[in-house]
């Protein structure tokens, strides 16, 4: 069997501790996991140089100090796109970390977006009732919903961060109050106890983007 090399992206620091391990527990021993983050060239004193303006796209991403970060896209996509094209000299396949869109990015390796695994996933389940989404800041609330709404659903929103102390049970039981059919954790910051939260909270089927496309890359690499 030939040994794979998957490439993790992360759109903050780089190693990310707190998610990698995940991922590479599905992958098994053969496969190996080179990282790298969209602001891993930045240091301590430039990192305020991403911060969003009024009218960007806002992410949240982690530190290698384990520290959040907000993100403006507009300023990210160079330093992404700089550390994708090394991360491909590398590796056979690259996950993006993130559930945010990069139509932008330019490959030459096939990567695997959370949000189009997610999109395509809840669309083949089309839920009669509306999709409930905990996301991490209220600040990404109109974007995010504006971006699920091509899918043609009904949504329900709230804010829980995966990064800071946040009330994640509360949040999903107020979108289950709310009528929501099915929870999705917008973010690939949430992790294993954060899902746990929401399904005791809520009684409602919750989607973990970590675990979905980790299962989605383990057939990548698997012979």
């Amino acid at each position: 069997m030939t040994k794979k090399i998957i490439g993790v992206l992360t759109i903050g620091q780089s190693p990310r501790t707190d998610v990698t391990p995940f991922i590479q527990s599905y992958m098994g021993p053969d496969v190996t996991i080179i990282e790298s983050g969209g602001l891993d060239s930045l240091t301590e004193e430039s990192i305020h140089s991403v911060e969003p303006e009024d009218t960007d796209t806002t992410y949240i991403s982690r530190l290698r100090n384990g520290q959040s970060v907000k993100i403006g896209k507009s300023k990210l996509l160079p330093l992404l796109q700089k550390e994708l094209t090394e991360l491909e000299s590398k590796t056979d396949i690259t996950l993006m970390l993130c559930t945010g869109d990069f139509p932008a990015l330019r490959t030459k390796n096939p990567i695997i977006y959370p949000d189009q695994v997610l999109n395509e996933m809840v669309r083949a389940m089309s839920p009669s009732c509306p999709l409930g989404l905990i996301i991490p800041l209220e600040e990404q609330r109109e974007k995010l919903l504006a971006k699920w709404d091509q899918q043609g659903l009904k949504l329900l929103a709230e804010a829980a961060s995966p990064y800071e102390k946040s009330d994640i049970a509360g949040a999903a039981l107020a979108l289950q109050e709310r009528g929501a059919s099915m929870i999705v954790l917008d973010c690939m910051g949430y992790d294993e106890e954060h899902k746990l939260e929401a399904v005791k909270s809520s009684g409602l089927p919750v989607i973990l983007p970590r675990a979905l496309v980790a299962q989605v890359l383990s057939e990548f690499v698997s012979e």
